[in-house]
């Protein structure tokens, strides 16, 4: 009995980055598309099998989002979606949407029946909540406008250039319709490390003369770590295997 306690204690304990709830920066978009209604976003921690996450791109205020625009739901599915792992979402606006990886759905809320992404003055935020127009914990924003104005990221936890980016930083007259990540997607010790490269509009390339990207597919490449990354609560997971060598010790006295 002794031994199963203390080896369920491990399990659990090594099982916590696996089934952590999300924050900010565990998810940061790669691609904007409002040609074609798409977006693409990567994977920087894993993400527990039936997650749901949701986007916005209605106008938050600092406090609640406005209406007219749309809410859709992302949901990993059965299986737990592994960190470095880029999900394309596509057909935003389309009778049939479509995901990579998971299922994305359309969710029906009084006030929101645009279900378009606009080629300029648009801010899409990805969020976890308790239903699609209460966010409890934001994760990531992109916009094509601006933070101060379409939309804001105030109570969102969420701060340009760390964990939301502006896709028009650099040309700030600019409306982009189309923006994609082209930085390293390799080299880095852990995922967590290329938030700061994912935040950062130099290395996207981001369209500014309103070309024609209908059907642009994004890069899906996934992206890898040199190091094995460890538990979020790896404290735990030590304690968990010093629980075991006690266990171990008492019972053969």
């Amino acid at each position: 009995m002794i031994r199963k306690t203390a080896l369920a204690l491990l399990l659990a304990a090594a099982g916590v980055n696996a089934h952590a709830a999300l924050s900010a920066g565990d998810i940061a978009f790669t691609a904007f598309n409002a040609d074609e209604d798409g977006l693409s976003f990567v994977a920087l921690a894993s993400i527990e099998a039936n997650t749901a996450i949701y986007f916005s791109d209605n106008e938050w205020s600092g406090a609640a989002f406005n209406t007219g625009e749309s809410y859709n739901k992302w949901t990993s599915g059965n299986v737990a979606v592994a960190a470095g792992t880029v999900i394309r979402l596509s057909a935003y606006d389309k009778t049939t949407l479509s995901a990579s990886v998971g299922t994305l759905s359309r969710e029906t809320v009084s006030g929101s029946s645009n279900w378009g992404i606009a080629n300029s003055n648009e801010t899409i935020y990805a969020y976890l909540g308790s239903n699609a127009s209460t966010p409890t914990t934001f994760l990531a924003a992109i916009t094509n406008g601006s933070f101060s104005v379409d939309g804001s990221l105030i109570g969102t936890g969420l701060t340009e250039g760390v964990n939301a980016i502006r896709l028009n930083a650099n040309a700030p007259s600019a409306t982009p319709d189309y923006a994609e990540y082209t930085g390293s997607r390799t080299g880095e010790a852990n995922f967590g490390s290329y938030l700061p490269a994912l935040a950062n509009p130099s290395n996207w390339m981001v369209d500014t003369t309103n070309g024609s990207y209908a059907s642009a597919v994004p890069d899906t490449t996934a992206f890898t770590v040199t190091t094995v990354p460890e538990p979020k609560n790896y404290a735990m997971f030590l304690a968990g295997i010093g629980l075991m060598g006690f266990m171990a010790r008492r019972r053969s006295r």
